[in-house]
């Protein structure tokens, strides 16, 4: 159920289900740092499987899903653009699905991508799910930590206006969001319950769990919540089929 592909040069990890869903649902899902597959991970095969929906996981290294230059994952093209471009026109061309069919899901550094991506183009990716999403990236340069991100940005501070915080707009957002964070997640816990902040002040629709804890900041949380995160991506993609178009 579980394969490799190439696409533009760059692997992609592809789940295939037994039976696909009658309207052929597909997400896109965006990985953390460390660059964690889900072909082994049971928790989240098993909501796929149950749903019938095809899975497209792109390969884009430590590039944090940014619309800048990562000479580890490409030195032409952004992970944003692979994404947005080659992935979605593999998608159309390979199973025929398009916009509403389609979400994201992230985890981590690809949780935050998920979220930055839908809020920058909200007609294309109108359902998106994020959990423990690493909002505050930039904090890693000023500690240090990331050899990559020196390399987009020239310092935290550029970072942080590229963050999802900075790219929500108020009259032009994702219908569908949902995000989570262990409420022991020390280090992104801040960033995310920001956000949950501002999208309220601005009357964003979304919806939230800070309640659910399982070990802070990794698959063991991520796990727990693949359930409700799928669930909710199937629901909305669900919604967004019938929604009637605008006029």
């Amino acid at each position: 159920m579980w394969s490799t592909i190439e696409l533009a040069g760059h692997d992609c990890e592809v789940f295939e289900p037994t039976q696909p869903s009658e309207h052929q649902y597909v997400i896109v899902y965006l990985h953390g740092v460390s660059g964690e597959w889900l072909n082994d991970k049971p928790a989240f095969t098993e909501q796929f499987e149950r749903f019938g929906l095809r899975v497209i996981g792109p390969r884009t290294q430590r590039s944090w899903w940014s619309d800048r230059i990562c000479d580890e994952f490409d030195m032409q093209k952004t992970a944003e653009s692979f994404v947005k471009d080659d992935v979605m026109c593999h998608i159309q061309d390979h199973w025929g699905v398009t916009t509403p069919r389609v979400a994201l899901l992230g985890t981590s550094m690809g949780g935050q991508g998920a979220l930055r991506l839908s809020y920058k183009y909200p007609g294309l990716f109108p359902v998106v799910a994020a959990i423990s999403p690493a909002i505050d990236y930039h904090l890693r340069m000023k500690q240090g930590i990331d050899e990559t991100l020196p390399q987009m940005y020239d310092d935290p501070e550029v970072a942080r206006q590229d963050s999802a915080l900075l790219h929500i707009h108020p009259l032009n957002w994702p219908r569908h969001q949902f995000f989570c964070c262990d409420p022991v997640d020390s280090y992104w816990f801040e960033g995310v319950d920001r956000l949950q902040m501002k999208l309220y002040s601005l009357g964003v629709p979304h919806e939230y769990d800070f309640e659910t804890s399982a070990g802070g900041h990794g698959f063991a949380y991520y796990n727990v919540q693949a359930q409700q995160a799928v669930e909710f991506l199937v629901e909305r993609m669900e919604q967004e089929r019938l929604r009637l178009p605008v006029a």
